[in-house]
């Protein structure tokens, strides 16, 4: 039985302040790698942050010039990928010798993307996923990404992935994830609802993977938390946590993700191809 230590960091982002996000990173990412973590999640939208309650003075037919000044603010606190910010996030995976996977705001010519980056050990940029389906006002901020960045990477002590926020709730990404063989389920987020943990154990025993879902929580931001790592049959492993900012570790053997697939496996034995089948388009759109 082969144990990895994960951790899942629950911390807010500081508003319009990447720089300083970026700081208190290194530092959270150290004090997990300290306990003994292999493998560090951040929440959605760490660096760039997340405007809860913003409404960039958008209404149906027109926008405000203040709101458009609060929107070039944001665009203006967001990273390029790759850029100075992913070099120095890189590094600090380099200098840990750790997987890490975090959620930014990527500014990609005059768009914004909320995207997880995903750094291995050696400090290399090893893939990105872009969110497809920004929710509701989120749409006004954030463009939609494709098919092209839905990477399930093997780390050494497991295949891992990415799927954002409500994405969760999209049946078919869920299913292509588990289609490519995820075994470590990242869920960042900033859904602090008490349902969110429900929906995290539900992912967890469907695919029967380690699902490490990672949320901001910020006193100012008004997000409150609920980061948890869930067992491949459901069973809650750390947390949910809706008292502050800290960091949730877990001990796992990714072999349990066999155990629970002898019986169920819904891309597999416990599929029916020959009733139902799925059509991924992994191109870039252009």
């Amino acid at each position: 039985m082969a144990v990895t230590l994960l951790s899942v960091v629950q911390a807010g982002a500081i508003l319009f302040d990447s720089c300083a996000t970026l700081a208190k990173a290194e530092v959270l990412i150290a004090e997990a790698v300290a306990g003994g973590a292999r493998l560090v999640v951040f929440p959605e939208a760490f660096i760039g942050g997340y405007p809860k309650g913003a409404d960039f003075g958008a209404r149906v037919g027109s926008r405000t010039p203040e709101g458009r000044k609060l929107f070039r603010r944001y665009f203006e606190d967001a990273i390029d990928v790759p850029g100075p910010a992913t070099a120095r996030l890189g590094e600090a995976a380099r200098t840990h010798g750790v997987w890490l996977v975090i959620g930014v705001i990527e500014r990609d010519g005059g768009t914004l993307y909320c995207t997880v980056l995903f750094f291995s050990p050696d400090g290399a940029l090893a893939g990105k996923h872009r969110k497809l389906m920004p929710t509701a006002m989120e749409r006004l901020i954030w463009g939609f990404g494709d098919g092209s960045t839905l990477p399930v990477l093997e780390t050494g002590f497991g295949r891992i992935g990415a799927v954002i926020c409500w994405e969760n709730y999209m049946p078919l990404l869920r299913a292509a994830m588990y289609a490519k063989g995820i075994q470590l389920y990242c869920a960042p987020t900033v859904d602090d609802r008490d349902v969110w943990p429900i929906t995290m154990r539900h992912i967890a025993l469907e695919g029967r993977c380690f699902l490490l879902s990672a949320c901001q929580w910020s006193a100012s931001e008004k997000i409150g938390g609920g980061s948890l790592i869930v067992g491949p049959l459901g069973k809650v492993l750390a947390g949910p946590n809706y008292e502050g900012e800290c960091i949730l570790t877990a001990e796992i053997d990714v072999g349990e993700t066999a155990e629970g697939k002898f019986d169920l496996d819904v891309a597999g034995h416990y599929a029916r191809p020959d009733v139902f089948r799925l059509e991924v388009n992994e191109g870039e759109i252009k």
